[in-house]
C-alpha cells in the first residue's frame, strides 16, 4: 500500500462515495462539515493504521 501521503486513492470523492453507500443502506446522510470530516477521519484510521490496538480516542472530541 503507498505511504498514506501520496495515496491519490484517498480522496474527497472516495468519502462521498461511501458516505451515499451508507445512506444507500439507510444510514444518516452526511449532515454537515463536521460529518464529512469525521467518516474521512474514520476511514482514514481503518485503511492507514496497522496496530492491532483498539483506537481509544472519542470520535467526537479527538481526546483520550
Amino acid at each position: 500500500m503507498p505511504a498514506k501521503d501520496d495515496d491519490d486513492r484517498f480522496t474527497f470523492g472516495l468519502v462521498v462515495d461511501v458516505a451515499d453507500v451508507l445512506a444507500r443502506h439507510r444510514y444518516p446522510e452526511l449532515a454537515s462539515g463536521d460529518d464529512f470530516v469525521a467518516l474521512q477521519q474514520a476511514l482514514f484510521r481503518f485503511l492507514y493504521t496497522t496496530s492491532t490496538e483498539p483506537y481509544r480516542l472519542d470520535p467526537t472530541t479527538e481526546e483520550s
